[in-house]
């Protein structure tokens, strides 16, 4: 009976430190490299009206230590409209694309947890090039934003993350003599304003 007992102690004991280790393996330490990104696709039909977007946003970061993250970020959005009305004028066909590329930075509340909650804030340089089928245009730009997010562990090595655009400026300028900048400010407090990923750890 002690053999027993002593044989089970054992096991639980292995199995709890295996545990142990499986937990420490999974989050952030420093000098940990991500790589991460969503894509996305949408399409929509109304009568005669049609709609069809195409989004990548690939990144990869870097610990500089235990909280804080700095990193690389790029974005690609295509979208491609077909009789549709803008400003009251009836277009047949338009197409817009859109390319991102800038660096962000980024500090996790528990990053050495399973679960842990992240705010970032990021820059970008914006060049838009949108086809009417008759013409083009294009306009160029740079952004700032803030999004608040999640980040939880699925194995040591994949995650999953959710960020929330909240905060967003964008300052645009057609690429045309005597044009004018538009300037955008915006609060993101809806689910269109959520994105979803995949994290890769290094």
């Amino acid at each position: 009976m002690k053999k027993v007992m002593l044989t089970a102690m054992a096991v639980v004991s292995f199995v709890t430190a295996k545990a142990q280790d499986a937990i420490g393996s999974e989050g952030f330490a420093n000098g940990d490299v991500f790589i991460s990104g969503a894509v996305g696709y949408g399409s929509t039909k109304t009568g005669d009206t049609k709609s069809n977007t195409l989004t990548l946003t690939p990144r990869v970061g870097y610990f500089v230590d235990s909280n804080f993250v700095i990193g690389l970020r790029a974005g690609y959005v295509s979208e491609s409209l077909e009789n549709t009305v803008i400003e009251d004028t009836f277009v047949e066909e338009l197409d817009i694309n859109t390319l991102e590329i800038g660096g962000f930075g980024r500090y996790y509340s528990t990053p050495a947890d399973k679960f842990s909650f992240f705010g970032e804030l990021a820059i970008s340089y914006l060049s838009t090039d949108t086809d009417f089928g008759t013409g083009d245009f294009k306009t160029d730009g740079f952004g700032i934003g803030f999004s608040p997010g999640i980040n939880y562990f699925l194995s040591p090595n994949i995650a999953i993350e959710a960020a929330w655009g909240a905060l967003s400026y964008v300052t645009v300028e057609p690429d045309f003599e005597g044009a004018e900048s538009t300037d955008t400010f915006e609060i993101g407090l809806d689910l269109d304003d959520i994105t979803l990923g995949l994290v890769y750890k290094f």
